[in-house]
């Protein structure tokens, strides 16, 4: 016993004081081979049969050899990895989080972060318009009775522009910082989710986006405006009825094509696709459709897969086919499938134009990310920040045996447990 306590302890010991490996193997080795030569024991001769080939590993040159020919018997019989799967790492970043997993964190990286603040105008926009949009929903009737926003909601969300939170104050945005984002978006969710999923859509999963990062001056110009002002809704088309989150598999298409119009020869892609559970698609009028281009004539080129490719597709568009409405859950915010059949897609249309060609999967990797680490936490954050409000206004409100029932011991012990899980959400949000 007192040996394997010794063991135990000098591993902490080593790992805490980030001494060498080898220092540490051979410590642990030789305190398991004095117990095995003086006390004996199979138990502790097992143990060492044991160790040894981790032993052996511990010294670099050995380590290398065995590992080197063992990485080159796995590489030939792994699968390589696609463009689509190198497009998708090369597309994100890693801040601290590579730090914490190295083993060997720099906190002070982590603590040198400054906290998040508001500006002026982002918190004036919370007192302000927020608190008035949240004071005209009435959930009940959204979810119960009408299953729709109601107009006078869509009246506010369209004369503050809460479309255009990302959107740059030269196109009419309010160009707010992501902390502002999940600010307002939490704040509405508190009240209802579906009213916040309609304002946080256009701001992180719609093209506005991804014309920031990647659409060309006129696009930008065309769009952005419109966007802020909820003039032109947006919605955008990547899910489809057997590919959801692996996006690379769209079995959607666009063959690039020539049409006359107005005289002139129009290069472009005649688009196929179905798509569905596309939030906000049975009302917008703009849709951000992703596809996969092909050239077998070679118009643009040698290549005949070109890759995924995002364009933007007025709705009105002869072809495009907007379906029946879904209700995921009984949800009220609008979400839907559409579709379209031999659809022309002029290159104008292409996120980027020519340049943006075969860059989709690019596109989405870089700009969907905003939904999933600013909006969709804002959102759970709502939940739990509002279950743990109406759970202590409610307990401290019953009463039993001429007490309130938040005074009881089991009840206080699980109001603990939702208070701290709540702080714990609303940290990793903020």
């Amino acid at each position: 016993m007192f040996v394997l306590f010794s063991v135990i302890l000098v591993t902490l010991l080593f790992a805490f004081t980030n001494l060498s490996l080898a220092v540490l193997t051979a410590v642990i080795g030789g305190l398991v081979v004095a117990k095995a030569l003086f006390f004996g024991g199979v138990a502790w001769w097992a143990l060492l049969l044991i160790f040894l080939p981790l032993a052996v590993m511990n010294i670099d040159a050995l380590r290398k050899q065995i590992t080197g020919r063992v990485y080159a018997i796995f590489r030939k019989v792994t699968p390589k990895m696609s463009q689509t799967e190198q497009e998708a790492i090369d597309a994100g970043t890693v801040w601290w989080d590579k730090d914490l997993f190295s083993g060997n964190p720099e906190w002070k990286k982590l603590l040198d972060v400054p906290p998040a603040k508001l500006s002026e105008e982002e918190l004036a926009f919370i007192n302000g318009p927020v608190e008035e949009l949240c004071a005209a929903i009435d959930d009940w009737e959204i979810t119960t009775k009408h299953h729709e926003i109601p107009e006078n909601v869509w009246e506010l969300i369209r004369k503050h522009r809460f479309f255009g939170m990302i959107i740059p104050k030269e196109y009419g945005g309010h160009d707010f910082s992501a902390y502002a984002q999940s600010q307002i978006v939490m704040k509405i969710a508190s009240r209802s989710i579906n009213v916040a999923v309609v304002v946080m859509v256009p701001n992180s999963l719609g093209p506005g986006e991804l014309l920031l990062h990647f659409g060309t001056q006129d696009q930008r110009d065309q769009y952005l405006p419109k966007l802020a002002t909820a003039e032109e809704i947006p919605a955008f088309g990547l899910t489809g009825p057997n590919a959801g989150s692996d996006a690379g598999s769209i079995p959607d298409f666009g063959i690039v094509c020539k049409k006359e119009i107005d005289g002139k020869e129009v290069i472009g892609f005649r688009t196929t696709w179905e798509k569905r559970y596309i939030t906000l698609g049975p009302i917008c009028t703009v849709l951000g459709l992703a596809f996969r281009a092909y050239d077998p004539d070679g118009i643009l080129g040698d290549n005949e897969d070109l890759g995924i490719t995002c364009a933007l597709v007025p709705t009105d568009t002869d072809g495009v086919f907007i379906g029946h409405r879904h209700m995921p859950l009984n949800a009220s915010f609008p979400n839907g499938p559409n579709a379209g059949k031999d659809v022309f897609i002029p290159m104008d249309w292409v996120i980027g134009k020519e340049e943006g060609v075969g860059k989709g999967w690019r596109m989405l990797m870089s700009c969907l990310g905003v939904g999933r680490s600013i909006s969709l936490p804002a959102l759970g954050t709502a939940s739990g920040k509002m279950g743990s409000a109406i759970l202590g206004l409610y307990t401290r409100t019953r009463r039993q045996f001429n007490t309130s029932i938040s005074n009881f011991e089991g009840i206080k012990e699980a109001m603990g447990r939702v208070a701290g899980l709540t702080y714990m959400i609303d940290a990793g949000r903020i």
